[in-house]
């Protein structure tokens, strides 16, 4: 599957620990602004979440990740013609969540949590995104890190497309994510930045998202500051992305990155 243009994927967090704006969007009614906010700002999916997986979270339970998401889901659905994706690692919210109005399932573990997301997507016929990370949820971000990151991921794509052709979702249902900030040192997030169009180029079939947003790795690049301090940085990171090929970038900040797309498809147009 070919996207025209790169997508922006706007974060909705619905949690109260998330890394970046845990807490801010919590009730439905704010949770559902901020959405509005999103697509007024250009977003062209939004993705909600009701568990961060930031370093050091808890895990919460389905129950109530059901209970964050869905009231937001269903008043988004019913205002906003946009495209839903619920971010979750677990079945029960996934089906609850597409059956609120969700188009697609953003799952961080690449089925290896609950394959019966694959299922899910498959009977749906929704988007299901695949992102490689390491570890179970407690150890993700602190496992030891392997020789060969551009190997390993590969390695894991294949391993997810196949677990997802055997529960029958199509081809052009899966989009791959290559996990920038889970279970990779700080030279390993920008080598996949810097040879995305490789991976690409192994996986021709699938649109590639990209989440760089504020993550701590630009943190370092820029010597310190907290996540609102590193716009510049995931402006950069989308650039860089979206030149080596990626076909959607998951934002914090949708419209800065909009705009900065705008520019970076009229140079490629050049090409």
């Amino acid at each position: 599957m070919r996207l025209q243009r790169p997508l922006v994927m706007g974060v909705l967090n619905i949690t109260p620990d998330s890394f970046s704006d845990g807490g801010k969007f919590l009730s439905a009614d704010a949770a559902v602004q901020h959405a509005e906010n999103l697509i007024a700002e250009g977003a062209d999916i939004l993705d909600v979440g009701g568990e961060s997986t930031r370093p050091g979270s808890s895990p919460v339970s389905a129950s109530d990740e059901i209970s964050r998401v869905i009231p937001v889901i269903e008043s988004i659905a019913a205002r906003f013609d946009i495209p839903i994706s619920i971010d979750t690692t677990k079945g029960e919210v996934a089906e609850a969540a597409l059956n609120a109005g969700a188009h697609i399932i953003n799952d961080i573990s690449g089925l290896r949590f609950d394959e019966r997301i694959a299922a899910i997507a498959a009977e749906y016929g929704a988007g299901l995104v695949l992102m490689h990370s390491r570890g179970n949820f407690e150890t993700m971000h602190s496992q030891t890190p392997v020789h060969d990151i551009i190997r390993e991921v590969k390695e894991s794509f294949s391993r997810m497309l196949k677990t997802s052709a055997a529960c029958r979702v199509a081809s052009e249902q899966i989009i791959l994510d290559v996990g920038i900030g889970f279970s990779k040192t700080q030279s390993q997030n920008l080598e996949l930045l810097a040879k995305l169009d490789k991976l690409k180029a192994e996986f021709p079939d699938h649109p590639f998202l990209v989440g760089a947003s504020r993550k701590s790795f630009l943190g370092k690049i820029l010597g310190g500051g907290g996540p609102d301090e590193r716009l510049f940085g995931s402006l950069a990171a989308a650039a860089i992305a979206v030149w080596n090929g990626a076909d959607i970038i998951r934002v914090h900040d949708v419209k800065e990155t909009v705009r900065s797309l705008k520019v970076i498809e009229a140079i490629k147009d050049q090409l």
